[in-house]
């Protein structure tokens, strides 16, 4: 991600999925401190997404459920809306659930997979954008987890698992449209 340097501000549009606190608020500040134009994305730590706000410039906040395909809809057409374009995707969004495997209920596993459906609807979305544009980049946020398995997180690291091989056909197909 290149910098303007005749303006000292990044021309770049970031949608952050999932972070009002955590690693996506780090990410966040890390870019909006950089002069990224950035969209935080929260579902329920309105107060956090607030404070992150308030710490820095080019940051926008958007409410959404984005493991609900017309709330993800709703936050990339937000971004596109305001600044035309979409540059970079991160999603970041995610549950964890620590539980033994005996334990997990129908209901705990339809759960976890919000991990995997909020990448791809908003990816999707963002996509069509990326792909008019032929330019693009997105980054989904997994978990050693995904590679390795974890004990007493069955469904969180099959989420990552999943996550870990949509990112790999994603990019596959993407690519020859400049999209990483």
């Amino acid at each position: 991600m290149e910098e303007n340097p005749e303006r000292n501000i990044v021309n770049k549009v970031v949608v952050v999925t999932g972070s009002s606190r955590g690693i996506g608020a780090n990410i966040v500040k890390t870019l909006a401190k950089k002069g990224y134009r950035v969209i935080l994305n929260y579902n329920k730590s309105e107060n956090y997404a607030q404070n992150v706000q308030k710490e820095l410039i080019n940051v926008d906040i958007f409410k959404a459920d984005v493991s609900k395909k017309a709330e993800a809809v709703s936050l990339i057409n937000f971004a596109i809306e305001k600044y035309g374009k979409i540059d970079v995707l991160i999603n970041n969004a995610g549950i964890s659930q620590s539980k033994l495997f005996t334990d997990l209920t129908d209901e705990d596993w339809n759960n976890i997979n919000s991990n995997l459906n909020s990448a791809f609807f908003c990816s999707r979305e963002a996509a069509k954008n990326m792909i008019h544009n032929k330019s693009g980049l997105i980054i989904n946020i997994s978990s050693i987890w995904g590679i390795t398995g974890a004990s007493c997180e069955v469904a969180y690291s099959t989420s990552k698992a999943a996550l870990n091989g949509f990112t790999k056909a994603l990019a596959k197909e993407l690519g020859p449209s400049n999209i990483r």
